[in-house]
């Protein structure tokens, strides 16, 4: 007999069933989800082909920056000044005429050559025919008494500027005592003092021009005992003498040769008394006024120098410009004020540029002048904020070349276009250069 026993057997865990696979859309809902995309991608498309457009349009309706030179508005010193062209000259220049008709001897002297007071400066060989004729003795005594005639009228000016010279050093000095005590102010003071110095140099041009009118008459009357000498060669040689000491600044004739009474011979100066003469026009004359600081540049050396105005001309002349119109012109004297070692290279008829103070003060408002125009009846610039050009009126004071004093309008620091061009505008962005 075959007996068995039971045993249990562990059976694994079931397997999860796998899930099910979803069923396939129908064709319709793969269709409507296929247009929605299309739709969404042309919307896309859409905005960014709008969006780019806009851009466009911006950029083509917005213009470009302008690049300027911009300048800033400050606070400083304003010279108003006139500048023009002049030349130096001799103060107390005397020609030397031929005193009577006759043969000219070749002259040693030349330019440059320095002589004294009566130094024999020329010789002439008198025509005997002429010598001896009685209507030129008639003539030589005329010329005697009109030398006599200027000899006493110069007498009279020296004695008239003496006058006046010691007028205005009282006066100097009254002023002096009086802004000593605080009764005055410095500038009369120092217009007095100025004047004194002036009429000081007047006497000095009236006793040069004594000095000549009594060398003329002394000339007259050696041409007078010419013609009453005898008729030899040696006796009726003329000679000429030098009116006054200082330099030949002119030879007229270097050769031998006949020539009429009264044709010059000679200038004769002192080259250290040099004066400036600038020629102006008449509008800027006015402005002008005796003592005036003067800025003397372009003389041939680097530093400039001082000096001031000595007198206006109160009379004007008529002068072509370069563009061929008329113009009148007033001359201004000017008188050097540093010590002629300074200046010892210059001579009489040199160029120089001369800049004359009209108007000065020390702190103003200032802007380039070329940042201002015309706008109206007024005047305006474009001042710069936030990058955008803006039209500003101004109120503008006075004007140099460079600078202009605004009065109202512009503050310190503020930015303006120094030269705005025609594509600067109000509204107009701007950049810098």
């Amino acid at each position: 007999m075959i007996s068995t026993s039971e045993s249990t057997i562990t059976q694994p865990p079931p397997r999860p069933a796998a899930p099910e696979a979803p069923a396939p859309a129908p064709p319709a809902r793969r269709r409507k989800a296929a247009r929605q995309r299309v739709r969404y991608l042309k919307w896309a498309v859409g905005a960014l082909a709008g969006a780019a457009a806009l851009i466009w349009l911006i950029r083509a309706w917005t213009p470009d920056p302008v690049a300027v030179d911009l300048a800033t508005v400050d606070r400083g010193p304003l010279t108003v000044t006139v500048d023009e062209d002049g030349r130096t000259r001799v103060r107390d220049r005397f020609v030397v005429s031929a005193p009577i008709a006759g043969t000219l001897i070749r002259p040693e002297l030349r330019v440059g050559d320095s002589v004294r007071q009566g130094q024999v400066i020329a010789r002439m060989a008198p025509v005997a025919s002429q010598l001896l004729d009685p209507r030129s003795r008639l003539e030589a005594e005329a010329r005697v008494t009109a030398t006599e005639a200027a000899v006493q009228r110069a007498i009279a000016a020296v004695s008239q500027a003496r006058d006046a010279r010691d007028f205005a050093r009282r006066e100097a000095e009254r002023q002096h005592s009086l802004y000593q005590a605080g009764a005055t102010s410095q500038r009369d003071w120092e217009q007095a003092d100025l004047l004194a110095r002036a009429r000081e140099s007047d006497l000095a041009s009236a006793r040069q021009a004594q000095r000549m009118t009594e060398a003329e008459r002394r000339q007259a009357r050696a041409a007078l005992l010419q013609y009453q000498s005898s008729a030899s060669a040696s006796v009726n040689r003329f000679e000429v003498p030098a009116p006054t000491s200082g330099r030949i600044l002119r030879l007229e004739t270097e050769s031998e040769s006949v020539l009429p009474a009264g044709t010059p011979l000679f200038e004769i100066g002192n080259p250290a008394l040099l004066e400036i003469v600038i020629d102006v026009l008449s509008a800027d004359a006015v402005n002008i006024t005796p003592g005036a600081r003067v800025r003397i540049e372009q003389w041939g050396r680097d530093s400039a120098l001082q000096a001031h105005v000595r007198r206006v001309e109160p009379s004007a002349f008529t002068r072509l410009s370069a563009l061929g119109v008329e113009e009148q012109r007033v001359n201004v004297l000017i008188d050097l004020d540093d010590p002629p070692a300074v200046w010892s290279t210059l001579g009489d008829g040199f160029r120089v540029e001369a800049r004359i103070e009209v108007w000065h003060t020390d702190d103003v408002v200032r802007v380039p002048g070329g940042a201002v125009f015309r706008h109206g009846d007024g005047w305006a610039v474009y001042a710069v904020r936030d990058g955008v050009a803006r039209l500003t009126p101004i109120e503008i004071g006075q004007r140099t070349g460079t600078l202009t004093q605004v009065i109202s309008g512009l503050e310190p620091g503020d930015t303006v276009v120094a030269y705005p061009g025609d594509t600067v505008e109000d509204g107009r962005r701007v950049v810098s250069r």
